[in-house]
C-alpha cells in the first residue's frame, strides 16, 4: 500500500468520501462501538483531536459491530450517542466490518500495512487503531488497550 488517499468511505451521514480529503495531515484511523468497554476513549479521542487538529491532525472513527454486538445502532442512532454522551466532533463513518471476506478495503489494506501481535492481520477488538503520517502511509498500529492519551508521543512525532 504506498498510500490510504485512493481510498473512499461512507460517511455517517451516507456521503462518500475520499481520504483524500485529509491528504497531508496526520491521521488515526479507530474502529470503534458504542457499548465496549473500551467505549470511553471516545473522550480522549476527542480530546486529541481538539489538541492538534489545529497542526494537522485529525481522528477519523468507523463504527464496527463485529465484536460481540457492541455497535448494535443504526449510523443515526450512533452519530447521536458519540455527540450526546462524548461530543464527538471528528469525523465519523458509516458501520462497516473489519475482518473477514466483508472487511472494508481501506481496512484491508491498514491491517495488510500495520500487521499486529506476531504478524497477525486480524482485529482482535473495538478500538484498534492506526497512525498514518502525512503522506498517506501506515506507520503503527496500537491495540485497544493502548488509550488515545498513550498515543500523544507518536503523534507528536508525526506533527
Amino acid at each position: 500500500m504506498t498510500d490510504i488517499y485512493a481510498f473512499n468511505a461512507r460517511d455517517i451521514a451516507g456521503r462518500e468520501r475520499s481520504l483524500g480529503e485529509w491528504r497531508g495531515q496526520v491521521l488515526l484511523l479507530v474502529n470503534t462501538a458504542s457499548k465496549c468497554g473500551f467505549t470511553p476513549q471516545y473522550a480522549g479521542l476527542e480530546a486529541l483531536q481538539t489538541r492538534f487538529a489545529a497542526r494537522g491532525f485529525s481522528v477519523l472513527g468507523f463504527p464496527c459491530n463485529q465484536f460481540a454486538g457492541q455497535e448494535p445502532g443504526d449510523e443515526a442512532e450512533i452519530a447521536d450517542f458519540c455527540k450526546l454522551t462524548y461530543d464527538v466532533d471528528f469525523p465519523l463513518f458509516a458501520k462497516i466490518d473489519v475482518n473477514g471476506g466483508e472487511a472494508h478495503p481501506l481496512w484491508q489494506a491498514l491491517k495488510k500495512a500495520a500487521p499486529g501481535l506476531l504478524g497477525t492481520e486480524a482485529i482482535k477488538w473495538n478500538f484498534t487503531k492506526f497512525l498514518v503520517d502525512r503522506s498517506g502511509r501506515v506507520v503503527r498500529r496500537f491495540g485497544p488497550r493502548d488509550t488515545p492519551e498513550a498515543i500523544v508521543p507518536a503523534i507528536e512525532a508525526l506533527l
